[in-house]
């Protein structure tokens, strides 16, 4: 009892798929995305085996539209369910039973399916299908905008409570995990507002991600580049006391001693610990390692 999307991005080619629901923790059950092969959401009285079966089809060489008439074909409760898949190549396909709980339907485009059941009116889909067309950014971006659109449509006719959104890379790179073939893993279980929630952890996800570049331009001696992701993390969560410990660090190795000393009493007043932690880098190999640097770094604000 879902709303749902499936979604391949052109520009990118990476698969995706984003829902809600008025059932707690939506997010094990839904979505399914594998790099290079995929995406499937399954739902109303939902068989979950159709979102592992689905990729493997696909995998095994089936466009969606044939691995999708397979996994009916085979499943004596077809008449109750509701499935979508998206292939690598951007064909889709989808199915609502005549069973399914009312208002339900799915409307299909160019390389995306959105499909709804149990819900309160039946313009859900087809306003999801027009806020995903229309909307700009990245494929996570749109699958949220899609969200919101079947919300202001009135969404589940019982209301909300778990969101999720999955998004894999175009291509298998033999990493299925975050910072590898995921791109987005996330998953709300039982809030009032979940699609608020998803965006917010949308947010921090994709600081975190501007981040672990700010690591890498570092190590490869990127420095103004590297400054530029520390400033989008930034942006993106700012006051995040993670983010401005790991700055002033950084700060801190590179000689800017009063810049880092400046962010580190804040991170302090947060939580103390946070200055105990910078103590026992160096006894792990981490820098700065400079015993009379961290005593003034960690020293009581004036």
């Amino acid at each position: 009892m879902t709303y749902s999307i499936v979604a391949r991005d052109p520009l990118s080619g990476q698969l995706g798929v984003a829902v809600q629901s008025h059932y707690f923790s939506v997010g094990p059950i839904v979505p399914w995305a594998r790099a290079g092969i995929g995406a499937v959401a399954t739902q109303s009285l939902v068989e979950p085996a159709h979102g592992p079966n689905g990729l493997r089809l696909m995998a095994e060489g089936l466009g969606a539209p044939q691995a999708l008439a397979e996994l009916i074909a085979a499943d004596e409760g077809r008449a109750v369910r509701q499935v979508a898949l998206v292939d690598a190549h951007g064909a889709v396909a989808a199915h609502t039973g005549d069973k399914c709980i009312p208002a339900a339907g799915h409307a299909t485009g160019d390389g995306f399916s959105c499909q709804a059941n149990m819900m309160l009116h039946d313009t859900v889909w087809d306003a999801m299908a027009a806020a995903f067309s229309s909307s700009p950014g990245d494929l996570a971006a749109r699958l949220m905008a899609a969200l919101y659109a079947a919300e202001a449509e009135g969404g589940d006719i019982r209301g909300r409570q778990s969101a999720a959104m999955l998004v894999v890379a175009a291509a298998d790179t033999g990493r299925p995990w975050p910072s590898g073939d995921v791109v987005v893993d996330l998953r709300v279980e039982d809030h009032p507002e979940p699609l608020v929630e998803l965006e917010r952890l949308l947010g921090l996800q994709r600081a975190f991600a501007h981040a672990e570049e700010f690591d890498r331009r570092i190590e490869s001696g990127d420095t103004a580049g590297a400054w530029n992701e520390i400033s989008a993390a930034e942006r993106l969560a700012p006051g995040n006391v993670e983010l401005q410990f790991w700055k002033a660090v950084t700060l801190a190795e590179r000689g800017r001693e009063s810049e880092a000393r400046e962010i580190l009493v804040g991170v302090y007043r947060s939580d103390p610990n946070w200055a105990e932690l910078l103590r026992r880098l160096p006894g792990v190999g981490l820098r700065p390692s400079d015993p009379e640097l961290i005593a003034r770094l960690t020293a009581p604000a004036d």
